[in-house]
């Protein structure tokens, strides 16, 4: 019998077939991506001690959100929530390789940028010699952001609300 033979149509929070988890997930990368750009708004203000305590306080937030929904799809799985979908399963694979295409590298970009600013930039931050290369690597991390939240939105519509009916 499958871990998920007891789920029902809606086991999570939003009208879909997903868990608690992909729901949670999909709608946090609706406000990430938003706290991102107001971040860099702030740095180009030159409120750069704010733009930190953002970045750093969105990072954590993020890698507790992975891990948490990683747990949960090790322990739960996914792949019975996509029963019903309008796509067969070949095709909601390609759609999650797509989108991990891009949320593999990315949080890893993102530590990248992270790490070197707090290596390379005083407390509290100001612009220095690391600031054109921290600028080219966030905007790398940025659209990396975007394009995993896109491609992770298409990814949760195909397999957890597209339906057969």
């Amino acid at each position: 019998m499958s871990p998920l033979a007891h789920v029902t149509a809606n086991s999570g929070f939003l009208p879909t077939r997903a868990s608690f988890m992909l729901d949670a997930v999909f709608l946090a990368m609706f406000l990430v991506v938003p706290v991102m750009f107001w971040s860099i708004r702030l740095a180009k203000q030159g409120k750069f001690a704010l733009h930190k305590k953002i970045q750093i306080a969105t990072a954590v937030v993020l890698l507790i959100a992975v891990l948490a929904f990683e747990v949960d799809m090790r322990l739960n799985g996914w792949i019975d929530y996509t029963h019903g979908s309008a796509y067969v399963k070949s095709t909601i694979m390609t759609f999650l390789y797509v989108h991990l295409a891009f949320a593999i590298p990315t949080p890893l970009l993102w530590i990248v940028v992270i790490v070197k600013a707090l290596k390379k930039f005083p407390n509290p931050p100001v612009p220095g010699e690391h600031s054109k290369t921290h600028k080219r690597l966030g905007w790398l991390a940025t659209i990396g952001m975007v394009l995993t939240s896109v491609t992770g939105w298409i990814f949760y519509y195909v397999a957890f609300v597209s339906s057969l009916v």
